[in-house]
């Protein structure tokens, strides 16, 4: 009976949770005919705004795993005073609001932020600009990936690494070909939802970049411009955006699934070679 009844509450409890992620979204694509959320791509707004925030979110990402993938390593294969610290700082935008994460980015690199008036010397203007947009999205999806991917470097086995180099491989040799394949299947999740967290930046970018048509205004920000205007052009907006999201987000894990594929397969010709 105990059995049925804990079977019962497990199976209620995943109903409702699948129904209230997805009848909103669902609710969505209901309102929108397909005729209608493809006519919206010759929409000056809706077109703008996907083609900024596709080149923002690319540009933002890239330089997120650039950084991020050799700090995570760094993070999760030394021990040093301090370490704890330096991981609560990096995930402290985790529980920053997205306005003050721009406040943030404005005072820092705005006009008369920080470093504001050294930029303005050497000519660059980085406030309500493209750049800020890059910047808002990249500060704001780095601690989703940096800390997925300190997870993932800190699976992998230390034996491994260790064998790797006692064989003679090098520092950038170990890293390419044994801990970066191996935490392949940690990078892609985490990859994909700082991609996800980016792509859906607002508050943040709202602040620092400001919404201005085919410069910084995202798909979010058109969204939230179109709301009061029109609201079955925020509706077909909103749908395509769910719809590129889940694009990226399938193409990323498809990608993941082959890595792992080729990792497995290389783990079972070593061990068979033995």
């Amino acid at each position: 009976m105990s059995r049925f009844l804990f079977a019962l509450t497990t199976a209620i409890a995943a109903a409702v949770a699948f129904v209230f992620l997805l009848l909103p979204i669902v609710a969505i694509f209901l309102r929108i005919p397909v005729r209608e959320l493809f006519a919206q791509l010759d929409n000056d707004v809706a077109r703008d705004a996907l083609v900024v925030s596709l080149k923002t979110s690319a540009i933002a990402h890239v330089s997120v795993l650039v950084f991020g993938t050799p700090t995570a390593y760094l993070l999760a294969r030394k021990r040093f005073p301090g370490r704890s610290a330096v991981l609560t700082l990096i995930e402290l935008p985790l529980v920053i609001p997205p306005a003050v994460a721009g406040i943030a980015l404005l005072a820092t690199f705005g006009r008369f932020g920080l470093l504001g008036e050294q930029m303005d010397a050497l000519g660059i203007q980085i406030g309500f600009t493209q750049t800020a947009v890059v910047l808002a999205v990249a500060f704001v999806e780095s601690p989703f990936y940096l800390r997925g991917a300190i997870a993932s470097f800190e699976s992998v086995d230390e034996n491994l690494i260790s064998a790797a180099r006692t064989l003679g491989a090098g520092p950038w040799r170990v890293f390419g070909r044994i801990a970066l394949p191996l935490a392949a299947g940690g990078l892609g999740a985490a990859s994909a939802l700082a991609l996800a967290r980016g792509l859906g930046e607002f508050g943040a970018t709202l602040i620092f970049a400001g919404s201005l048509q085919g410069v910084t205004q995202t798909l979010p920000l058109a969204i939230y411009a179109e709301l009061d205007q029109d609201f079955d052009v925020a509706l077909a907006i909103s749908a395509l955006f769910i719809l590129v999201g889940a694009a990226i987000l399938v193409g990323l894990k498809v990608f993941t699934w082959a890595r792992l594929g080729s990792i497995s397969r290389f783990r079972f010709v070593a061990s068979t070679s033995r």
